[in-house]
């Protein structure tokens, strides 16, 4: 469906005493629609889509929206007809590409995704009128400069099945890293690695829906920066390992 303002610019281009043949080739709209609008310039009113209610498989959600939350956007069709999901993961991760398709494709009230390749990352899309239904934390600019929380249902998918939500965030703005450093053994100095986990955000609302997770399953982790969260005791790595795990 083309906007009023769209209309408007096609008509003006016939009133100028251009032929439909040439505003249709200008402007891309067919002339059966052009003249159409001479008869009527408003578009007809859109009939209401209900609100498909919660997903059922909730489990894929709750990963999906860490996804979104990290990698994701939603955006308008030109035509107002409905948005596409996107999610960004990187070439370097493509056991990553599959699982976010998978869990889009089970959430898509349409159960269809597609890839598109671009530098360095695929981004993984599905299209769909209800998107803004199914995450309302679709909005105008980016996600750090404006307010973010859960939506009643959502926090009760979330907190039903925190793991799927705390590796969809670490799967899009977190990795998994081994560090070391150096102790003295036996009057030897000899070094010594250790794994550990950080999740990166911009948006503090996003990073403190991270830490209330990590503190439901009693994940011990430290704010490494205003950003940046760090999870190195050995007993809460082994957690986030048999749960989460590196990206593949």
């Amino acid at each position: 469906m083309y906007d009023l303002s769209t209309r408007k610019r096609a008509l003006a281009l016939v009133a100028q005493g251009r032929s439909l043949n040439s505003v249709s080739r200008e402007t891309g709209i067919s002339r059966a629609a052009i003249r159409s609008w001479r008869d009527r310039l408003e578009p007809l009113p859109r009939m209401a889509h209900a609100d498909p209610g919660p997903p059922a498989d909730e489990r894929a959600y709750a990963y999906l929206l860490g996804l979104y939350l990290g990698d994701g956007c939603i955006s308008g069709h030109p035509r107002g007809t409905g948005y596409y999901l996107r999610i960004a993961c990187a070439d370097s991760w493509p056991g990553l590409i599959d699982a976010c398709e998978t869990a889009m494709r089970a959430i898509s009230p349409s159960g269809r995704t597609y890839r598109v390749q671009a530098q360095g990352y695929v981004s993984v899309v599905s299209y769909s009128r209800h998107w803004p239904h199914l995450i309302p934390q679709h909005g105008p600019g980016k996600k750090h400069e404006r307010p973010i929380a859960l939506a009643p249902w959502q926090q009760v998918i979330v907190e039903a099945h925190p793991w799927e939500f705390i590796r969809g965030l670490i799967h899009s703005d977190g990795c998994r890293i081994t560090n070391w450093t150096t102790r003295i053994v036996g009057g030897e100095r000899r070094r010594y690695e250790y794994p550990r986990y950080f999740f990166t955000n911009r948006s503090t609302d996003i990073v403190r829906l991270f830490t209330h997770a990590l503190d439901q399953v009693g994940v011990d982790w430290k704010q490494a920066s205003a950003f940046n969260i760090s999870i190195a005791r050995k007993a809460s790595v082994a957690l986030m390992d048999a749960h989460v795990g590196p990206k593949y």
